[in-house]
């Protein structure tokens, strides 16, 4: 179940378009081809590979040649949530197998800001997570780097995790800062989101929604599931 959320400072609620973006980590990895052609045809605004390494989290999941093989069959945007350690080593590959943002940790980066500026010279998107733990004000003096922050509502590694409402106010904290400043920056969430998490989510500020198995389990189909979910954000956002 949900943890009882803290307080959500009061915030203008962002005006960035609500966009999904679905994690395959939930999907029938044997017919992974087949899942990313149905997320696009359920009208998903990217899709997102989490990349584990077995070293900074307790999984292994995609390289690129498996992304690689994937480009060809649909158009939509591909992100890779780069969740290893020294992600500037594996950065290259990520971005010659076809995703147009990198997401590295905080955490994961000794030189955070030589590693974003790095991503941007590979000619990508760069983007940085913070994990539940890791305070908002890491990513202050990197704000004017990236195109997207991703605030993680679980702790990194698996699949199918609860949502961690307490996050709501980093969120909240982020999305001030990037206001403040008047940055084209995206707000990112990611873990368990789902019907039932998402206003919490999206009323803190976070315009991109990563969900998985919410999307995958949906009675109704992909469809949906992705149309439930913006629906629903767009009205959380909308009455806060």
């Amino acid at each position: 179940m949900p943890t009882t959320a803290s307080p959500t400072p009061s915030i203008a609620p962002s005006d960035r378009p609500i966009e999904i973006a679905p994690s395959v980590l939930a999907c029938d990895l044997s017919k992974l081809g087949e899942e990313c052609v149905a997320l696009e045809k359920a009208g998903v605004d990217r899709i997102q590979f989490d990349v584990m390494d077995g070293r900074f989290v307790p999984n292994l999941t995609f390289g690129p040649d498996v992304i690689a093989s994937l480009r060809p069959h649909v158009t939509v945007p591909f992100e890779a949530h780069l969740m290893v350690e020294e992600p500037d080593r594996l950065a290259h590959l990520y971005v010659e197998a076809g995703c147009e943002r990198l997401i590295v940790h905080a955490e994961a980066c000794l030189h955070l800001h030589r590693v974003l500026g790095g991503i941007a010279e590979l000619g990508a998107r760069a983007a940085v997570a913070l994990n539940p733990a890791t305070p908002a004000a890491h990513v202050a003096h990197v704000l004017d780097l990236v195109d997207m922050v991703l605030v993680m509502t679980v702790n990194p590694g698996f699949g199918g995790q609860s949502y961690i409402a307490s996050m709501e106010p980093k969120m909240a904290e982020i999305r001030r800062m990037i206001s403040d400043r008047g940055l084209d920056v995206d707000l990112e969430v990611d873990g368990g989101i789902g019907p039932q998490t998402v206003a919490g989510a999206a009323r803190a500020g976070a315009n991109v929604l990563v969900a998985g198995s919410a999307l995958f389990r949906d009675p109704d189909g992909l469809g949906h599931a992705v149309t439930d979910l913006r629906e629903r954000a767009e009205a959380a956002r909308s009455t806060s």
